[in-house]
């Protein structure tokens, strides 16, 4: 009798950690995601401002467009302002709140949100080095829970539009905030294939953008062009930087199509709606029944040039025909 105790004791004992192991499984990242009649995501954007509210207005109307038949999508947005600790809380709170997906506009914020679950699938926008800040290690095969698309910055592009647009130009400062991960992966691509053009590169870093006119003064004495990586710090201090480009009529290029219509001279840019858009791309394929493994990131290192005309004219430039043809022209 007390054999057969035991052993029934011994039996339990053992489904009761065959069930423990399975739920821990079932729970683990990159599970599907189960069928629910509403879906709801969480965004967490970095910071206001043009590209970014793009990219966060491409992902909205792309959700609600593409929705799958009898499910209901809805969508929590919170922005963090630019604000790190705001990033940890409200990472916290969209995934409190029952997100069953969340989306990271910009790595601070993608980092925030994969620091706060991994479980959750996290689809990341406006991530140009997904690697280097360490929210994935295979862009074809997730192995966590975290997925999404990353625009790399057409460098080579970049180096290639100013050679073209203004040749005379020896000299390269680069602005950028030491604090994110994105843009120091692309000063340093950006250094390296402009030195091989035989251009000097003198970066210029930033903690924060109280920073920005004092090193735009400093800078701008020294450089016959300025290149703006995709850099959120500088972004939302991009008015001062204009200002004060123009002031000394020096050209400025930028990695996004909105600081064009901002006042750069000139951009190699990817459609930040587009981008968007195809981030929410990834969320559907999620919403479809995928794994976070099943979904690739999305990379997109290929763009056109944009010309902003009447900063051309400001500076005296002339459009060679080639750009006069390929290019998107705004004039603000």
């Amino acid at each position: 009798m007390k054999n057969k105790r035991l052993m029934g004791t011994l039996i339990l004992l053992a489904i009761m950690v065959i069930g423990a192991l399975f739920s821990r499984t079932s729970g683990q990242s990159g599970d599907k995601l189960a069928p629910k009649k509403e879906i709801k995501i969480g965004i967490l954007q970095l910071v206001t401002h043009a590209a970014l509210d793009q990219i966060e207005q491409g992902i909205e109307d792309q959700l609600a467009k593409r929705a799958p038949k009898g499910q209901k999508i809805s969508i929590k947005l919170m922005n963090a302002e630019g604000d790190q600790s705001k990033i940890q809380t409200m990472s916290r709170q969209l995934i409190r709140a029952g997100s069953d997906i969340v989306v990271g506009i910009a790595t601070p914020a993608a980092q925030g949100l994969a620091a706060a679950t991994k479980d959750t699938p996290v689809v990341m926008a406006a991530v140009s080095d997904p690697v280097g800040a360490k929210l994935v290690k295979r862009l074809k095969k997730p192995e966590g829970n975290v997925t999404g698309l990353s625009n790399k910055v057409p460098v080579k592009q970049t180096v290639d539009l100013i050679s073209d647009l203004t040749p005379t130009v020896k000299k390269i400062g680069v602005l950028y905030a030491s604090n994110e991960d994105n843009s120091l992966s692309q000063v340093r691509e950006f250094s390296h294939l402009a030195q091989e053009k035989g251009y000097q590169v003198i970066p210029y870093a930033v903690p924060s953008t109280n920073e920005v006119p004092t090193t735009m003064s400093i800078m701008l004495g020294k450089v016959d062009a300025v290149f703006i990586p995709q850099d959120n710090t500088i972004a939302s201090a991009f008015s001062s930087v204009i200002s004060a480009s123009r002031a000394a009529k020096i050209p400025v290029y930028s990695s996004v199509d909105t600081m064009v219509e901002e006042g750069s001279l000139a951009s190699i840019s990817q459609s930040q709606y587009q981008l968007g858009v195809e981030t929410a791309n990834q969320v559907l394929e999620l919403i479809k029944g995928k794994s976070v493994s099943e979904v690739p990131v999305m990379i997109v290192d290929h763009g056109k040039p944009f010309l902003n005309k009447k900063t051309a004219e400001e500076l005296g430039i002339t459009i060679p025909k080639n750009l006069l043809t390929s290019a998107t022209f705004v004039r603000k």
